[in-house]
């Protein structure tokens, strides 16, 4: 079983696809409790079975925006 951080802090989850394949939702924690881990991230909120994942963890924020170049 994967430990994950309380609600609220932003993390990574590795899960497997119907396929087989293995992905990531990378947002914010929303809730997490004995059948299902509820990610809300760039691809909106995702809803994964606690038994399709195979790791997670704690991430720090995003870096800030980049300025945006000017053509001199």
């Amino acid at each position: 079983m994967v430990n994950l951080p309380a609600p609220g802090r932003r993390v990574v989850v590795r899960y497997l696809l119907p396929s087989g394949q293995a992905t990531d939702a990378l947002g914010e924690l929303l809730s997490a409790d004995e059948t299902t881990v509820v990610v809300d991230g760039k691809r909106g909120i995702e809803r994964i079975a606690r038994g399709d994942i195979i790791a997670g963890k704690e991430v720090p924020p995003p870096p800030p925006p980049r300025p945006r170049r000017t053509q001199d």
